[in-house]
């Protein structure tokens, strides 16, 4: 599926022999990600075809005389689309090609020297794992490192990540999931936002999957610890009876039958967004959204103050978008977060026809790649069930070298029919307008 990659906004600058050039802003999950030249992307593209072939997707041409306006945003936009197409592909995400690059426009971007450092990565229960990493580390190192330190088996990484989380007064709320490109102390370092921290949480949304992890003690330790906070931050709703239950279950310290009642549990295995508001049952109305187990679960409150719950299938979800509706300017100060005017709009099929539903949240990226997960996990889950769909799954064992050797044109070419054959519904990051197609 696509990344949630755009450039809403680029700027000139002078060079040294009294020319200018356009430098572009690229932001990933609604922060600023890096700051690039056309003719860093452009040899970028070229090291890539030298791995992949000529099956990439088309790179927007050179220009030899003086671009107008309207030249400069169809390039802008042809990057943009670039970028996302280009990195649908898993096998290009693995490559060192593409991280090499990405690791060096993030550090170039925010002044930051590959160096030692030391990073604090926060776990469920407040605990903290201080490793010592490069601050060129990716985010798929820096797991690697920290599940290393708690004794995680190697081959159960894919079902954890690392999130920007922050707390405000008590309340916790996860501001995005880290790439595993990132850097997380680059992206720590720019956050605009106050009081973040480097978070540890299980990164699946089907909670039938905490049985893959049951056999591994470090596996079963983060998900007590991540449904101990998730109670206490009510997060997920235990009827009376089961909270007394799961009390008993603790004073046990029976962490394997305690995590099996909390499959029966409310919300259980979902992520909470902050407040946000919704267009649905009327315009104004306040929304808290939990997002997990094939839904969308909306606690939303009406202008007169009584509360509704309303729960959307993501079977009957056809697609969706985010949509920035401000304005974004950058200069040398450039604003780092898109988090403001936010929407997230999608269609579903409600009483036979299809009908758009609009949440404005500063979360709506992260809402995006929470329904990017549900529909890669219903997508691994049929192909495991039916084998001539012939869907690979992206094993995370493999080296990167392993991935660059089968990633070669047919490969390639076969992931972007596969794409076509495969009834799914996916995301798309626009900027101003809404496009309206099925993805």
């Amino acid at each position: 599926m696509k990344t949630h990659f755009c450039i809403p906004v680029s700027q000139q600058r002078p060079d040294a022999l009294g020319g200018r050039y356009v430098l572009y802003s690229v932001y990933l999950d609604g922060s600023l990600f890096c700051r690039v030249r056309y003719s860093q992307l452009h040899r970028w593209n070229e090291q890539l075809r030298r791995v992949f072939g000529n099956c990439l997707p088309p790179f927007p041409p050179k220009y030899y005389l003086a671009m107008t306006t309207s030249m400069a945003d169809k390039r802008r936009d042809q990057l943009e689309q670039y970028l996302q197409d280009v990195t649908a592909d898993p096998n290009v995400l693995r490559s060192d090609v593409f991280v090499e690059f990405v690791k060096l426009a993030q550090l170039n971007t925010f002044n930051i020297t590959a160096d030692k450092a030391f990073l604090d990565v926060f776990l469920p229960d407040g605990r903290s794992i201080n490793v010592e990493i490069l601050t060129s580390a990716t985010a798929e190192r820096v797991l690697e490192v920290v599940s290393y330190k708690l004794r995680l088996s190697r081959e159960l990484l894919g079902y954890f990540g690392l999130f920007l989380i922050r707390f405000h007064e008590g309340i916790l709320s996860v501001v995005k999931k880290l790439a595993e490109f990132e850097l997380p102390y680059v992206s720590l370092q720019s956050s605009e936002v106050e009081n973040c921290k480097i978070g540890l949480r299980k990164w699946y949304m089907d909670p039938a999957l905490d049985s893959v992890l049951m056999d591994c003690g470090a596996a079963v330790e983060l998900l007590y610890m991540q449904a101990v906070q998730d109670i206490e931050k009510e997060w997920i709703k235990p009827t009376q009876a089961q909270r007394q239950e799961l009390e008993a279950l603790q004073k046990e310290n029976n962490r394997t039958k305690f995590l099996r009642l909390c499959q029966e549990v409310q919300h259980y295995g979902s992520v909470r967004l902050d407040p946000c508001r919704c267009d649905y049952p009327e315009p104004g109305c306040g929304a808290v959204l939990s997002v997990g187990n094939d839904e969308i679960n909306c606690c939303i409150t009406l202008p007169d103050h009584q509360t509704q719950d309303v729960t959307f299938q993501m079977s009957r979800v056809k697609c969706w978008q985010v949509t920035f509706l401000g304005t974004l300017l950058d200069t040398d100060g450039p604003q780092r977060t898109l988090n403001q005017n936010l929407e997230l709009r999608f269609q579903y099929s409600k009483d036979s026809c299809w009908q758009w539903f609009v949440i404005y949240t500063k979360q709506a990226f992260l809402l995006s790649s929470c329904l990017k997960k549900m529909i890669s996990e219903k997508t691994a889950k049929l192909a495991a069930e039916s084998p001539e769909m012939q869907i690979e799954v992206p094993e995370r064992s493999k080296s990167k070298k392993d991935h660059v050797r089968q990633s070669k044109q047919k490969e390639y070419s076969s992931f972007l029919s596969r794409k076509s054959k495969i009834n799914r519904a996916e995301g798309d990051c626009v900027f101003g307008t809404i496009k309206e197609e099925d993805l």
